[in-house]
C-alpha cells in the first residue's frame, strides 16, 4: 500500500477535476475564515458564527450560480435569525420553542420561492436560537449584521479570488468517454473472433448504458461549464458562454454508443447462426471492429480512415457473389452500424484530446 501512495499522489496531481475541486474547497475555507475574522475583530459582534455559515451557504460552483441563487439564500438566512428572535421572544428558549421554531422553519422553506433551501430557514433559525437566544431586541440588528457579513463576503471571494470556470472538469469527462467507446468495439471484436455467448453480448449492452450515463455526466458538466463562463471576469471566460464545438462532439459520441448498443443487440439476435454466415464477412467483420475500436482509442483519425475504406472493400466484395447471402440483412445492419459508429467518431478522434492549459502544479513539477 506504501508503494501505491506515490503513484496515486501522481495521478491526483494530474487531475483537474481534483484541483478544481481543491480549489473550491479552499475558496470556501477562506471566505468562511475572512468572514469569521471580520464579524470579530472588525465588528465584535455577538453571534459570530452566523458570518461563516452564511458564507459557507453562498459560494457556489460558479459565479453565477452564486448570485443567481444567492438572493433566496440570503432571504432563508435572514428569515431564519427574524423567526428564532420572534419565537424567542414570545417562548423563551425550551423544548416546546425549538419544536416551533424548526416546524415554521420548515413550513416557511416548503413554499416555491425558496426552492431548494429549504431547510436552511429551518436550520439557520434553530441554530441561532439554541445558541444565543436573549430577549435583548438590539441583538436582532447584530445577527442581521453577522449575516449580511458572511453573505458579502462569500460573494466577493468567489467572484474575485480565481473565479472558478470547469472547463477543466467538462473536457476531462469528454476525452474519457471516446476510449471507453474503443475499448467496447475492441471487446467486441474479440469476442466475435472466439466463441461469443448471450452473457457477453448482454455484458456489451450493460456497458453501453453505463456509456449513456457517462455522456448525461459530461452534458451535466458542460452545462456548468458554460454557466461558469457567465458572469466570470476572466478573459478565458468568453468561450465557454457558447460551447457549440464540445455539445456538437458530445453528439457524436451519443451517437456512436447508440450504434454500438444497436451492433451488439443485432448480435444477440443472430449470434447462434454465426456459423452460417459467409466466411468472408465472418472473418473480416470482427477484425475491422477491433481495429476500428484501437483507432478510437488512440484518437487516430487516418487508422479510423483505413478502416472505413476496408470496411467499403468488405462491402464490395460481398456485393459481388453470384448469389446473395440469406443473411444479407444481418450483414447490412452490422455494417450500417460500424460505418455510423466511424463517421461520429471521426471528428471526435481529430479533437481529442481537447486542449486545455496546463495545471499550475504541472508547470511546478517541470520546472
Amino acid at each position: 500500500m506504501t508503494a501505491s501512495l506515490p503513484d496515486e499522489w501522481r495521478r491526483r496531481s494530474n487531475d483537474p477535476v481534483f484541483w478544481t475541486d481543491v480549489t473550491q474547497l479552499l475558496k470556501t475555507a477562506l471566505a468562511a475564515v475572512l468572514a469569521w475574522v471580520l464579524a470579530t475583530e472588525a465588528f465584535s459582534l455577538s453571534q459570530s458564527f452566523l458570518a461563516p455559515w452564511a458564507a459557507l451557504l453562498v459560494v457556489h460552483a460558479t459565479v453565477y450560480r452564486t448570485f443567481s441563487r444567492g438572493l433566496q439564500q440570503v432571504t432563508a438566512a435572514v428569515v431564519g435569525v427574524v423567526l428564532a428572535w420572534a419565537v424567542g421572544n414570545a417562548l423563551g428558549l425550551d423544548t416546546v420553542s425549538v419544536a416551533v421554531v424548526i416546524t415554521l422553519g420548515l413550513v416557511v422553506g416548503a413554499l416555491d420561492w425558496f426552492g431548494s433551501e429549504a431547510i436552511t430557514v429551518a436550520a439557520t433559525a434553530m441554530v441561532v436560537l439554541t445558541t444565543g437566544y436573549t430577549s435583548d431586541d438590539s441583538l436582532l440588528l447584530d445577527r442581521l449584521l453577522d449575516t449580511a457579513i458572511g453573505i458579502v463576503v462569500g460573494l466577493l471571494v468567489n467572484a474575485v479570488v480565481w473565479p472558478p470556470l470547469r472547463r477543466r472538469t467538462a473536457i476531462s469527462a469528454m476525452n474519457s468517454i471516446d476510449d471507453d467507446i474503443g475499448a467496447l468495439l475492441i471487446d467486441i471484436g474479440d469476442g466475435m473472433v472466439g466463441p461469443c455467448t448471450d452473457k457477453d453480448v448482454a455484458a456489451w449492452i450493460d456497458r453501453t448504458r453505463s456509456l449513456d450515463a457517462d455522456l448525461d455526466h459530461a452534458w451535466a458538466l458542460v452545462r456548468q461549464a458554460q454557466e461558469s463562463g457567465r458572469m466570470n471576469p476572466r478573459r478565458s471566460a468568453r468561450g465557454l458562454r457558447d460551447p457549440r464545438r464540445w455539445q456538437a462532439l458530445l453528439g457524436r459520441m451519443e451517437q456512436a454508443v447508440a450504434e454500438t448498443r444497436s451492433m451488439a443487440r443485432t448480435l444477440g439476435y443472430h449470434v447462434a447462426g454465426r456459423d452460417q454466415w459467409e466466411p468472408g464477412f465472418r472473418d473480416r467483420w470482427p477484425l475491422l471492429v477491433r481495429d476500428a475500436g484501437r483507432a478510437i482509442a488512440d484518437a487516430d483519425p487516418d487508422r479510423i480512415g483505413d478502416v472505413h475504406v476496408r470496411l467499403s472493400s468488405l462491402v464490395d466484395d460481398l456485393g459481388a457473389l453470384e448469389r446473395s447471402p440469406a443473411h444479407w440483412p444481418v450483414y447490412g445492419a452490422l455494417v450500417v452500424n460500424l460505418r455510423n459508429t466511424l463517421d461520429a467518431m471521426d471528428e471526435v478522434a481529430a479533437a481529442n484530446p481537447l486542449g486545455q492549459p496546463p495545471l499550475a502544479i504541472t508547470r511546478l513539477q517541470r520546472r
